[in-house]
């Protein structure tokens, strides 16, 4: 059987014209946003949005909005040939790769291109998390200024090292929801956060969206895919496994020890020991990502650890 060759849009308007027709034929839409340079958790994703939905959508873009200025953004993976060369191979295929070049290019309004250039100090300086953190789009001064955020859930975990990033996400996400309009949108749940950000997100702004949570796709070893593990040198890919392994041994632990700190304070150990520096290991309430003392109901392990230059986040659920 021949691979399926998916269409390519990269305009905003092409892509909400084709969903919109297709809709209109009473078929429903899959997305599955990306950024790219994929892998097999990626392709898990598209697996699962075709038990969900007729058609499949897959973006492809790297969301400069959730970047800061001294973030990995210029040094992000990129290999678009690749990617169409792995989603011709999934099972039932891709229907449409939106890989628009710029969501935040406005430059046909002369006007708002004027102010920003005359503004854009300004914006900077008031911009980000409110603390003079800016992401990239604000850096580069694109006149964009709207951003959409989930002011609880995005304060904690990876949103204290980086405090733009999730406003970044809500944002993109809602502008790829009114682009594509799908009708179901799958989300990993290596980015536990995230995935609960997206979920409370559509919930509170009322969009007619189904969010779907995929899990977590390993090697054989443990260590979860993520695109940035091509950063690591073998030996820093060695350690980082102890991540993976750290939470598997406390959700085992977990079966007759309800104290989170012990849990926490082993896996720290843990990793360190084997050359990782850790931003945070927390055990949250799976819902409200509150974290807790005692393990009471079902929660979740959230690590990110630093192996060289590559920052990495895993978690494993736990319920009992």
């Amino acid at each position: 059987m021949a691979a399926k060759e998916p269409l390519v849009i990269t305009a905003k308007d092409e892509m909400r014209k084709w969903s919109r027709k297709m809709r209109s034929q009473g078929k429903s839409i899959g997305l599955v946003p990306t950024m790219g340079y994929l892998h097999q958790g990626h392709l898990s994703l598209i697996q699962e949005a075709h038990k969900h939905s007729h058609l499949i959508v897959v973006s492809i873009y790297v969301n400069p909005g959730q970047f800061s200025p001294s973030e990995d953004l210029s040094t992000y993976p990129s290999d678009l040939h690749g990617d169409m060369l792995k989603l011709k191979s999934v099972p039932g295929g891709v229907d449409v790769v939106f890989c628009p070049k710029n969501l935040y290019d406005y430059n046909n309004d002369s006007d708002e291109k004027q102010k920003n250039k005359n503004g854009n100090e300004n914006l900077g300086a008031g911009g980000g998390d409110g603390n003079g953190v800016v992401s990239c789009v604000e850096e580069k001064g694109s006149g964009h200024e709207t951003w959409v955020r989930v002011e609880r859930l995005e304060k904690g975990l990876c949103g204290k090292s980086r405090p733009v990033f999730f406003r970044g996400v809500a944002t993109i996400v809602t502008k790829l929801f009114h682009i594509v309009e799908p009708d179901v949108a799958v989300f990993g749940k290596k980015d536990y956060q995230q995935w609960r950000i997206i979920q409370r997100m559509v919930r509170d702004l009322d969009f007619a969206i189904e969010i779907v949570g995929s899990e977590i796709t390993r090697d054989s070893d443990g260590l979860a895919l993520s695109s940035r593990n091509v950063h690591l040198s073998p030996e820093e890919r060695q350690k980082a496994l102890s991540i993976s392994r750290s939470l598997s041994k406390a959700k085992a632990a977990a079966k007759g020890q309800v104290k989170c700190r012990e849990l926490k304070d082993s896996a720290i150990l843990t990793i360190t020991q084997a050359g990782g520096r850790i931003d945070y290991a927390e055990i949250v309430d799976q819902e409200n990502l509150k974290s807790v003392e005692e393990i009471k109901g079902p929660v979740v392990f959230c690590i990110a650890a630093w192996f060289g230059k590559v920052r990495l986040i895993d978690n494993m659920e736990i319920d009992i």
